[in-house]
């Protein structure tokens, strides 16, 4: 009877998440309480601030800098023999952009405004990326919890046993101190990692606190493999990738504005209308203005350095490219090995329960000490922790995967950018 209590207790830690890991989102938060949590986390907020910053700079850049400029003048002038006269003259002047300027300024704030859009959904995603690592940090300590409050149980169980054993002369009290000293280290176990699952909790809560949190955590799913599989989620971290995106449209903006300084070595003129009063109105007239200022060494240098910035952002560009190639082809590694690792550690632990069956029934028959059963209990545990640990990191390994894909959170499945 005893051996069936500790076999069917172990049995409800392993078979309990499956009932629970039909979907593909099993364990994971709600969707539109993860979407509020993500809008209104700090860092979203600051970049989607800095989007309506760069509509303000696209509008301004269109529009451009030039602007009506008025001056004037009153005198009055004492002329001998003649008296004196009150004379005036009034000025309006405004520069005018030459031929393609106002394109190539259009353009560089379209660039901009494009780049700060992509940066703020990168910036989701990285939102994103934080809260599926305190989520499943949260979960996986909370499992181990329960794995470690199964073990004292056990222990309990065990505890009992053998006090009723040394009851009937058939222990000594070398083993109930075994026992005893068992199940205090349990006991200590327990608390330390229910104090770990206490303490992921407060960190999510704190990151994300408009998200809902239940009173008691989720158990943790067993891992799937999406239906499109890995390989189909790493090409899409590259196709959907923001990151892409923003350096593309940063490195657009950079060479719109080199070649709006290239373009600036010629200055731009200034046209303008004068009227004058002298001598109390007997002269009066109109003119026109026009002035330029001559472009030298100063604007030559300017062009030359907006030239070599272009460059470098290109090239800035081509290296978001190979991080983003990284991460995809990293993101597929980690998946498949986390996933294969838990399959792995899963199996181990089933065969570590197998042999802790067969250690308890030779325990009761005396074929083996306490301090042998105590050993497999032990390892046991161990092997039911190790497995909660590899399903965490399959199971944060696959979801990352799914959000650098886009797949999951992001919600831009027809975002599809031209690489």
């Amino acid at each position: 009877m005893r051996n069936a209590l500790y076999a069917i207790s172990f049995w409800l830690v392993i078979t309990a998440p499956i009932a629970v890991a039909a979907q593909s989102d099993a364990g994971l938060p709600d969707e539109a309480a993860v979407q509020t949590a993500l809008d209104e986390h700090p860092s979203v907020m600051a970049a989607r601030a800095r989007v309506e910053a760069a509509r303000s700079d696209a509008r301004a850049l269109k529009y451009g800098p030039h602007e009506v400029t008025i001056s004037g003048s009153y005198s009055r002038r004492d002329v001998d023999n003649e008296g004196r006269f009150n004379e005036f003259d009034a000025t309006v002047m405004r520069p005018f952009r030459l031929p393609g300027k106002k394109r190539l300024d259009k353009q560089a704030g379209e660039y901009g405004l494009i780049s700060a859009e992509n940066r703020a959904e990168d910036m989701k995603h990285q939102a994103a990326t934080l809260l599926a690592e305190l989520w499943w940090g949260w979960l996986g300590n909370a499992e181990e919890a329960r794995v470690d409050a199964q073990a004292v149980k056990n222990y309990e169980a065990m505890l009992a046993s053998v006090k009723r054993r040394m009851q009937m002369r058939d222990a000594a009290q070398l083993d109930v101190d075994q026992a005893e000293a068992a199940l205090g280290t349990a006991r200590l176990k327990a608390e330390q990692s229910k104090g770990q699952a206490e303490l992921a909790r407060v960190r999510l809560a704190a990151q994300y606190p408009s998200l809902p949190l239940p009173v008691e955590p989720p158990e943790l799913p067993l891992p799937i493999v999406p239906a499109d599989g890995f390989a189909a989620l790493r090409d899409l971290v590259i196709a959907r990738s923001h990151e892409i995106a923003a350096a593309d449209a940063e490195a657009a903006r950079v060479k719109a504005l080199a070649e709006r300084a290239r373009r600036d070595r010629i200055a731009d003129p200034s046209l303008g209308l004068r009227v004058f009063s002298e001598r109390d109105g007997m002269e009066k007239g109109v003119g026109l203005l026009a002035s330029i200022p001559l472009g030298g060494n100063h604007r030559s240098a300017l062009a030359d350095r907006a030239e070599r910035e272009a460059q470098a952002v290109s090239a800035e560009a081509g290296a978001v490219r190979f991080d983003v190639q990284e991460m995809a082809d990293t993101g597929f590694a980690s998946a498949n090995a986390t996933w294969s690792s838990w399959k792995r550690s899963r199996e181990a632990m089933k065969a570590q329960v197998d042999g802790l069956t067969k250690m308890r029934r030779g325990h009761d028959l005396g074929t083996f000490d306490l301090s042998d059963l105590l050993l497999v209990e032990r390892m046991t545990n161990d092997a039911f922790r190790s497995e909660v640990q590899a399903r965490k990191e399959a199971l944060l390994a696959i979801t990352k995967l799914r959000i650098d894909s886009h797949t999951l959170w992001i919600g831009d499945d027809d975002h599809e950018e031209e690489q």
